[in-house]
C-alpha cells in the first residue's frame, strides 16, 4: 500500500501502539480471541466434569458452537459489507457487529443458570455465532493501519490476540481450580466480552486511515549537516 521502504522506523511503531484507536482495536481483540480459546481449550472439559456428559456425546456436542461460530463469521462479514453499500460509515460498518457480537457473545454466562443440556448447548451456541459476527478485527487492520507499517500493524494485531492463547488456558484452570466449579470461569468470558464492546465503543473512536507524520518518520534519520554554507544555500 505504500511506497518502497528501505527499513521500518522504531518511531512510526511507537506511534503506532500509543494510537487511542489503535490501542482499543488490540484490546478488542484479545478480547474476541478469548472467546475462542475458551471453546478450543476448555469447552469439551466443561460439558465432561460440570455437565456430566459422556466423551462421546461430547465428541459430538463440542462441534455445534464451532458450526455456529463459523456461520456467525461468515453474516458478520457479509452483514458489514452490506453496510458499507448501504451508504453507512465505515465506523458504523465495522463497529456495530463487532459491538453487537461481543454483548451478545457475554450471554455465555446464562448457562449457569439453565439445568437443560440442550438449552446450555443453545447458549454456547449464541454465543459462539455472536463472536463470529464480531470478528472482524483483520477487515479494520486493513482500513486503519498506518501505510507504511501495514505489515508490523498487522503483527501487533496478532500478537494481542494470541495473548488470549496463553492467559485464557491460564486464567481458567485458576479460576476452576480455586472455585471448584465453572460458574465463575463463565462470568470471566462474559466480562472480558464486555470489556471488548466497551473498548470499540469508547476507545477506538471513529475509524479512520491513521497517518504517520512527518515528525514521527524524521526522528530516526540521521541528521545531516551542510559542509559550509555555500553548500547550504546550494
Amino acid at each position: 500500500m505504500g511506497d518502497k521502504r528501505d527499513r521500518i522506523r522504531w518511531s512510526e511503531v511507537k506511534a503506532l501502539i500509543g494510537n487511542r484507536m489503535m490501542i482499543g482495536i488490540y484490546i478488542g481483540q484479545f478480547c474476541l480471541t478469548t472467546i475462542t480459546w475458551f471453546f478450543l481449550t476448555w469447552f469439551p472439559t466443561y460439558l465432561l466434569e460440570a455437565r456430566g456428559m459422556s466423551i462421546l456425546k461430547v465428541g459430538l456436542v463440542a462441534a455445534i458452537p464451532a458450526i455456529c461460530g463459523f456461520l456467525g463469521g461468515l453474516a458478520g462479514g457479509l452483514w458489514s459489507d452490506w453496510l458499507l453499500r448501504r451508504g453507512f460509515s465505515l465506523t458504523v460498518s465495522r463497529k456495530l457487529p463487532i459491538i453487537l457480537g461481543l454483548m451478545f457473545s457475554s450471554t455465555i454466562v446464562l448457562a449457569n443458570y439453565v439445568q437443560s443440556d440442550v438449552f446450555v448447548i443453545a447458549v454456547m451456541s449464541i454465543a459462539f455465532f455472536a463472536k463470529g459476527i464480531g470478528n472482524l478485527g483483520w477487515c479494520i487492520v486493513g482500513d486503519v493501519s498506518p501505510k507504511q507499517i501495514m505489515g508490523v500493524s498487522g503483527g501487533i494485531f496478532n500478537l494481542c490476540g494470541n495473548l488470549a492463547s496463553i492467559v485464557t488456558p491460564l486464567a481458567i484452570g485458576i479460576i476452576v481450580k480455586e472455585m471448584g466449579s465453572f460458574d465463575l470461569a463463565l462470568v470471566y468470558i462474559g466480562t472480558v466480552a464486555l470489556i471488548g464492546a466497551l473498548s470499540y465503543l469508547v476507545v477506538v473512536g471513529p475509524l479512520k486511515r491513521l497517518e504517520i507524520g512527518e515528525d514521527e518518520q524524521a526522528t530516526d534519520e540521521p541528521l545531516v549537516r551542510p559542509a559550509s554554507l555555500h553548500t547550504a544555500q546550494a
